[in-house]
């Protein structure tokens, strides 16, 4: 295989070998820009964690007074001073969680936009290998638990992390012996979240690869719902998303069990420590070394810090299963285009002539497959029609996605007005070519929306002279609401031959030098068909033209009509030189008409 030969799409850091960066660590360059708002945030959590350090000061004082001192002066001014403590707390929390949260919504959503528009640059190779489901998936479930990450997880991080260490030092202050009792169990905590911790990561990645499998069955089932229906195949596909929804069950119930393992081996060491601080302090107050008072602010330091240790350790986990979900996005965004822009691109002069030149080229679909196209040699002209015709598999289709660089060759080379395509940046090249396929893709959006796509910015007097060149003015005009009429998912609200039309009149829009032609009528009636042949022929003036021909009546329209089999370039010439020749082309030529064989597409 040459230089130029193409790795295969879908290589990330991690398939190549190469040790994948912390994911999370990968964030900060993204949180970066928001410093300013997090330290803010983050001073108000201090202020609202002091407050709740302060509370169970307060309460000693204050039950001091009611029991010990029986001072009511004192019992109101404490009574006062809490409801002032419980004020301030309640204004720093709304602030800290308003900062992270407004913050937080910045950040995901930069980083769904970043995935979106690194996924629709990759190459069509990738998208063969993966199904849409899982890659929708990835960008709202995945980057769901990646929200409630940082929405949640870094404040009440930051919040029981405060809570401990101050509660700790408020213990040590108030009682050292009782201090040594309540931290005995950090350990075993530390522990069960190390040992649950790893298990819960592996299982989450588990769970939420099954939803993503479970949302892409679903995708192809609502994409092709009229095959679907019509082969009346309900039941298979709702017994296939049920067996996948029962696997997301079984995944989900096991990652279920170690948390709540997790979760109880925690919860019961924390309480029990409660337990023998309430013991041990009990009998210092019947010995007379502690004040009733001083043993509750204890018990609620004591509490503050196992219920910190206990929040710590679920955060952990959390912390797992967002960890699994963010190295599933990255390894996405790590995920390198085979064809990309080159470094320095050459530039193609314009208007651009439309010259085309095969030379040598052979592709492979991978590295283990065999050749689709197997030296292959060709020269458009232009302004030159060509019909590339053959049997299914001869590589009709895959020889015009090269044009475009939708794949690299393997080796040889193509060019377009002289120019390697690899030398060319992708935009100027796909610029330049204009495709209608087979089966015309339309958006949900309005007529105008649709024709608009190869230049948004274009007037409506723009827009029509489009329709009205493609032979769809008439059409368009009896919509209910003409231009501005939705045509549903993929165009579903118009028939075969009106969506074809829409399709060759965003081609005139963007009025391209080269043409790519797939077939466009060989599945309309013969009234759709004869007006989408008069928009093709006017498309065609003037402009280097290819098409892949399924049926060979197309190829009258052809200057030139080429030859392929198994890779290869066996003929070329003219619709009736190649007649005159007792080669392939005469024999599918005579067995189409014949109606014994039918040319079909790739």
């Amino acid at each position: 295989m040459s230089a130029g030969a193409p790795r295969r799409e879908g290589a990330s850091t991690r398939a190549r070998g190469l040790p994948s960066p912390k994911p999370l660590g990968r964030l900060l360059p993204r949180v970066a820009p928001y410093r300013g708002r997090l330290a803010l945030a983050f001073v108000f959590l201090v202020v609202a964690a002091v407050a709740g350090l302060v509370f169970p000061l307060v309460i000693g004082y204050l039950l001091d007074a009611a029991f010990e001192l029986k001072d009511r002066g004192a019992l109101d001014r404490i009574a006062l001073a809490l409801l002032g403590i419980f004020g301030v707390q309640a204004i720093a929390n709304f602030a800290q969680v308003y900062l992270l949260t407004s913050t937080t919504e910045r950040v995901v959503a930069t980083l769904r936009e970043d995935t979106f528009a690194h996924l629709i640059g990759l190459s069509p190779a990738f998208f063969t290998d993966r199904r849409t489901g899982e890659l929708t998936s990835r960008l709202s479930s995945d980057l769901a638990l990646l929200q409630s990450l940082l929405g949640t997880w870094i404040s009440e991080l930051s919040r029981q992390l405060l809570f401990l260490v101050g509660g700790i030092v408020m213990l040590t202050v108030t009682n050292p012996g009782l201090t040594l009792t309540t931290l005995a169990v950090v350990p075993i905590v530390v522990a069960a979240a190390i040992v649950f911790g790893r298990a819960l990561r592996k299982a989450t990645t588990g769970v939420q690869d099954r939803i993503a499998d479970a949302m892409g069955t679903a995708d192809e089932a609502f994409a092709s719902i009229r095959t679907v229906q019509s082969f009346t195949r309900e039941p298979v596909e709702k017994a296939r998303f049920h067996t996948l929804l029962d696997g997301v069950v079984q995944a989900a119930v096991h990652r279920a069990k170690l948390r709540a393992g997790f979760f109880g081996v925690v919860g019961f060491v924390a309480f029990a420590s409660v337990v023998a601080v309430l013991w041990q302090g009990g009998a210092q107050v019947l010995a007379g070394r502690l004040t009733a008072g001083a043993l509750v602010s204890f018990l609620f330091y004591a509490l503050t810090v196992a219920a910190a240790v206990g929040a710590l350790a679920s955060l952990f986990g959390n912390f797992q299963e967002a960890v699994g979900a963010t190295q599933r996005v990255f390894e996405l965004l790590d995920t390198e285009p085979t064809v990309q822009d080159p470094p320095r691109p050459a530039v193609l002069q314009r208007p651009v002539r439309g010259a085309v030149s095969l030379e040598d080229v052979t592709f492979a679909y991978s590295d283990d497959a065999a050749p689709v196209l197997r030296g292959v040699s060709l020269a458009i002209a232009p302004g030159e029609v060509v019909a590339l015709v053959g049997r299914s598999g001869a590589g009709k289709t895959t020889l015009a996605s090269l044009v475009p660089r939708f794949w690299d060759v393997d080796s040889g080379r193509i060019t377009l007005d002289g120019h390697d395509l690899r030398e060319l940046a992708l935009h100027d090249l796909r610029a330049a070519i204009g495709i209608v396929p087979q089966e015309p893709t339309l958006f949900s959006g309005t007529v105008r929306e649709n024709i608009a796509y190869a230049q948004p910015d274009a007037s409506d007097e723009a827009i029509e002279r489009a329709a009205r060149a493609a032979h769809a003015w008439e059409f368009v005009t009896r919509l209910p609401e003409g231009l501005a009429t939705r045509v549903g998912e993929r165009g579903v609200k118009l028939s075969g031959g009106q969506r074809q039309r829409i399709a060759i009149a965003r081609v005139f829009l963007k009025n391209p030098a080269i043409v790519i032609l797939d077939e466009a009528t060989s599945s309309l009636d013969s009234e759709s068909e004869h007006l989408v042949e008069a928009a093709l022929g006017e498309l065609l003036q003037g402009r280097t033209t290819i098409i892949i021909a399924h049926r060979l009546s197309t190829v009258r329209r052809a200057d030139r009509v080429i030859v392929l089999d198994q890779g290869r370039v066996i003929e070329q010439g003219t619709h009736e030189t190649l007649l005159s020749i007792d080669g392939l082309y005469r024999s599918l030529h005579q067995r189409q008409f014949a109606g014994l064989l039918e040319l079909g597409a790739e």
